[in-house]
């Protein structure tokens, strides 16, 4: 069996876990089917190519040895079995609330963390699969690998091999004559921690958090999609310029404003802070290094009634964070768990879990998708929602996709908290209507 350690914030997502608070991402992806059984062929396709996904074999144990005491490790599950994580569902009308109580339920840890929930469709002319994969197994692009390792293959031209990273070594000891150059090391991390550190709590200062995006937790989750024309959001970004993210993000602002007005809730002053992920692993890296994220910190104007000045205050934050880099700013504490001990984590995970209200209301992501189409079975695969964990204490989480000349978003709310999360999918899509009307003034 092989095994490498956890990387610091894997270890940290870890540890963060709670019953209240899974840690898992999901997609679902839904499917044209050519047949009412195309859902249950697609259910016994993911069992049978699962085993020859090395990653999906991979489960995560506890280490107490030295150099790695209080952490944890990937290894080989030896006891795979692939029906384990593979479920077929009865048929249903509605994937996105079946999917919501499933992505309630935690991880088993004892077993690799991931699932795949086939969800055929009463149509008899779709289905979906919902993909769950604990934050610690992969992040959003790992987890995409994984996934696209049990689809179809496609074809595609050879690449040139390229070298293997060998595996973390769990045991390894220090060779004496290193040891100025480690202390050295050592002494440089410390100073980038507290530069770190320091940057995060002088972002934090004077900063109010927003109470309509705050719950108190009742593990129960519900979600909802929302389908956008890439060609609509192409046109707001050409009348006003920025970027796509940027118009993607000013999108989410606009919604919560009309989501809160309908409400009855006030906006006046209602600016919450977004966290912007930003993946910080190296480029054509050839074997998984683990979570490796810092992120931007934005406040969404939602205060603002005006849907260009709520973008142009959205593009303004953007390429600010940008100028100062994803080392600088609250968005930066992600980088702190390079510098925590394998036990601090352990120790301190559920602290740190409860500390994210702190730093910020929403988490605002994106995922990227492959341009090319997939399927299943031979079916096609015509959308994707990605679904992000929600931090203690927070009520909603957006993730937004891009597939085949659409734009998905993924909302993922307590369903507790948000029992109107329709509402808020429905103003997605009145928020793109109303930014085109303003531009095409």
């Amino acid at each position: 069996m092989t095994a490498d350690l956890l990387a610091p914030l894997d270890l940290a997502f870890w540890n963060i876990e709670s019953d209240r608070h899974p840690m898992h991402l999901g997609a679902l992806g839904v499917f044209s089917a050519h047949s009412p059984t195309a859902g249950a062929h697609a259910a016994d396709l993911l069992a049978a190519r699962a085993a020859a996904v090395p990653g999906l074999r991979m489960r995560i144990r506890d280490v107490w040895q030295p150099l790695a005491f209080g952490g944890a490790a990937r290894e080989t599950d030896p006891d795979f079995d692939p029906l384990n994580h593979v479920r077929l569902h009865a048929p249903t009308a509605d994937f996105h609330a079946v999917a919501g109580r499933l992505m309630e339920r935690p991880l088993e840890r004892g077993r690799p963390p991931w699932e795949a929930h086939v969800l055929p469709g009463e149509d008899g002319v779709s289905f979906a699969v919902l993909f769950k994969f604990h934050h610690a197994l992969a992040d959003g692009l790992r987890a995409l690998k994984l996934a696209a390792g049990v689809m179809d293959p496609l074809d595609l031209p050879e690449r040139a091999p390229r070298s293997i990273e060998p595996p973390r070594p769990m045991l390894a000891l220090p060779d004496v004559r290193r040891v100025p150059e480690l202390v050295r090391g050592a002494l440089s991390d410390v100073g980038r921690a507290l530069d770190i550190g320091a940057s995060v709590a002088l972002s934090a200062l004077g900063v109010s958090s927003s109470s309509a995006l705050k719950s108190t937790p009742t593990g129960t989750r519900s979600i909802a999609g929302v389908d956008l024309d890439i060609d609509d959001v192409h046109r707001v970004r050409k009348a006003v310029g920025g970027t796509v993210n940027d118009v993607l993000i000013a999108v989410v602002a606009g919604a919560l404003r009309r989501w809160l007005e309908e409400r009855g809730d006030g906006t006046d002053g209602v600016a919450p802070r977004a966290l912007i992920p930003v993946s910080k692993r190296r480029p054509r890296a050839a074997s998984p290094q683990g979570n490796r994220l810092s992120g931007y910190l934005i406040r969404l104007p939602v205060d603002n009634p005006d849907p260009l000045a709520r973008l142009d205050r959205v593009r303004t934050a953007m390429v600010r964070n940008k100028d100062a880099g994803p080392n600088r700013g609250a968005g930066a504490v992600a980088l702190l768990a390079d510098h925590v001990p394998a036990l601090g984590h352990r120790l301190g995970g559920p602290l740190v879990g409860q500390a994210a209200r702190l730093w910020f209301d929403i988490l605002v992501t994106s995922v990227p998708l492959p341009g090319l189409g997939l399927r299943l079975g031979g079916d096609p695969l015509t959308a994707v929602y990605p679904l992000a964990p929600l931090a203690p204490g927070q009520s909603l989480a957006v993730a937004i996709s891009t597939y085949r000349n659409q734009v998905h978003y993924g909302l993922v709310a307590d369903a507790s908290a948000v029992p109107d999360l329709d509402v808020l999918a429905r103003a997605v899509t009145d928020e793109v209507d109303s930014l085109i009307a303003v531009c095409d003034q």
